[in-house]
């Protein structure tokens, strides 16, 4: 079993902010896999979907604690459906990634992402799947926090690595770390 997570902002004043880009990952990811529906699983604090990926049932799940309480939910969620630590995927924005390039990673530290610092403070470990979505600085004009929280502009949109991110996902399934951080990457 897996579990994919998506790190974001819940509530509808964060729809299509640079800080949701997991969101809009796992949401292309459940859309790629016919999945339609999320549901509110308040003891887990997300919203989950479930899914089969070439015989490995998937947790699909979008935290909805805020994204520095992120490790909150998945520490939940990996723990109630007995996930392994190498079994978990986390989608996540990255503002020190170039916009449309996405970066697999299986450990590491936080680089700063509070979601990530999160999750590594309530799990005591750090040794978890990674997919980092690149938004870039290329427009940072002040603070890191107001630039994450602003709306993704339209002609971003389309930059934005998100079914990379989603096909990416497929492949760690189905294909081992390795074989798609050498084929996403690249």
């Amino acid at each position: 079993m897996y579990l994919v997570v998506g790190l974001g902002n819940p509530g509808k004043q964060y729809e299509n902010t640079r800080h949701n880009t997991g969101f809009l990952v796992v949401e292309e990811f459940a859309k790629l896999l016919n999945v339609s529906e999320f549901k509110s699983k308040s003891k887990l604090f997300s919203l989950t979907a479930e899914a089969d990926v070439s015989g490995h049932k998937v947790i699909i799940a979008e935290p909805q604690t805020f994204m520095n309480n992120s490790g909150q939910a998945v520490s939940a969620l990996a723990n109630w459906y007995k996930i392994n630590l190498d079994h978990i995927i986390i989608a996540y924005d990255d503002v020190d990634l170039e916009i449309g390039k996405i970066r697999i990673r299986q450990n590491g530290n936080s680089g700063g992402h509070h979601g990530i610092e999160s999750i590594i403070l309530h799990r005591g470990l750090s040794d978890f799947n990674r997919v980092r979505v690149g938004i870039g600085r290329e427009s940072l004009t002040g603070d890191v926090a107001d630039y994450v929280l602003q709306k993704i502009p339209n002609e971003q949109k389309d930059l934005l690595a998100i079914t990379k991110a989603a096909e990416a996902i497929k492949a760690i399934i189905e294909e081992g770390i390795d074989s798609a951080m050498n084929r996403f990457n690249a």
